[in-house]
């Protein structure tokens, strides 16, 4: 069965950098969207970075834009979100999610495949 697994996530301090990864199986990303979301408690999930394989698009909401960046390695079969610059308000569970397209979205429920998440916590 198909499996994202996150992992990087942890506690760093406002300014800093993070790299998350996430480790596919069941699927090949290099056939499908990948995308990065987060949720805050108490707030919906909100679309931080995707990336398309037919096209090499990515796009990025104006919150992280030239902050984050999405890659992905398909010889590894693995996706990576860089963040540098981390603010407070980037604390979140971050997902990983793929979808079975050549088409870029942004909705969370586009996405047909999850990871459980990765905790990052940002201090002031």
């Amino acid at each position: 069965q198909v499996q994202l697994v996150e992992s990087g996530g942890g506690l760093v301090q406002a300014g800093g950098s993070l790299r998350l990864s996430c480790a596919a199986s069941g699927l090949t990303i290099s056939r499908n969207l990948m995308g990065w979301f987060r949720q805050a408690p108490g707030k919906e999930r909100e679309f931080v970075a995707a990336s398309t394989w037919a096209s090499s698009q990515t796009d990025y909401p104006d919150s992280v834009k030239g902050r984050f960046t999405i890659t992905r390695d398909n010889a590894k079969n693995m996706v990576y979100l860089q963040m540098n610059s981390l603010k407070p308000e980037d604390t979140a569970v971050y997902y990983c999610a793929a979808d079975n397209s050549v088409i870029l979205y942004t909705s969370w429920y586009a996405y047909d495949y999850w990871g459980q998440g990765t905790q990052v916590t940002v201090s002031s």
